[in-house]
């Protein structure tokens, strides 16, 4: 049975978060996006996907949409938790930030990034590169199909 793709979209910023959220859902409705509003949001979103009663889980996202400047704990450390954990660091990440800083683009893929963009000034800007980003990431992008074993 094929479920609906998952986001996790981990922004802190109220404009930001409703643009991707609207670009991602004009494109493609059937993606469901949750969003985190600050790394500690993040991390315990993706404790939830694994604990507690099954109807309680929340849904485990096949994508992450990852700032990186954000309240409480930034970006770089949710990073490596993900990719550090044996049960989340298959998940795709991607780096979606305004620093262009070229040690937090190495850092980020030091620690396991899928790729890494920057989002330019401006809704249309912003807008395009959302649009195009999940062209290819929905459409064109391939990844292994899970084999979960009981």
């Amino acid at each position: 049975m094929n479920k609906n793709p998952v986001v996790l979209l981990v922004e802190d910023d109220e404009a930001h978060a409703e643009i991707a959220q609207v670009v991602l859902g004009d494109l493609m409705p059937e993606v469901v996006v949750h969003r985190a509003s600050d790394g500690e949001e993040a991390i315990r979103y993706l404790e939830n996907c694994c604990t507690g009663l099954p109807e309680a889980r929340k849904p485990w996202p096949d994508l992450i949409l990852l700032d990186l400047r954000m309240p409480k704990v930034d970006g770089l450390e949710v990073l490596k938790r993900i990719k550090t954990d044996s049960a989340t660091r298959s998940i795709p990440v991607v780096v979606l930030t305004t620093s262009s800083a070229n040690a937090d683009v190495e850092r980020a893929y030091d620690l396991g990034v899928n790729s890494y963009l920057v989002k330019p000034a401006g809704y249309d800007a912003f807008s395009k590169l959302l649009s195009q980003f999940g062209k290819y990431w929905f459409n064109w992008n391939r990844k292994p199909i899970p084999i979960h074993v009981s």
